[in-house]
């Protein structure tokens, strides 16, 4: 479970990128670790489009489950920049807190379920990314 730490008022925050320090230490201006929402970021490359299906019949519902929201995808990703652009889907979806998304993939229905995506895609990478606040 995510630690609940109030910011202490001595630390001196002078700017967003302080801010993002002390949230990435668990101090949050008025809130608590638990309170930051995760982004999740995929990409994976369909393999047997039978097999992922079954994947995705399940994975919304799972998702729910664990207070989820589906963000996006896209299977034509542009790379403007960088020296390793992205081949096949890129999916983003949201959890509340670290300790949702955590649960999620804890779920033994949804390891269960996950065999079929493991079966159906090769995975690139499944990325958890710490949210932020929105500013006051």
């Amino acid at each position: 479970m995510g630690e609940e730490r109030p910011i202490p008022h001595d630390l001196g925050v002078q700017s967003p990128w302080r801010c993002r320090q002390l949230a990435c230490n668990g101090y949050l201006m008025g809130n608590t670790v638990s309170d930051v929402p995760v982004y999740m970021v995929v990409n994976l490359i369909i393999q047997d489009a039978a097999e992922y299906r079954k994947y995705e019949k399940g994975f919304f519902p799972l998702l729910k489950r664990h207070g989820g929201e589906f963000v996006t995808f896209d299977d034509n990703p542009r790379t403007l920049e960088g020296s390793a652009p992205r081949q096949g889907r890129v999916i983003i979806f949201k959890f509340p807190s670290e300790d949702h998304a955590t649960r999620w993939y804890a779920d033994p229905d949804y390891q269960a379920l996950s065999a079929y995506r493991r079966a159906g895609t090769s995975l690139e990478f499944l990325t958890m990314v710490q949210g932020m606040l929105p500013r006051a």
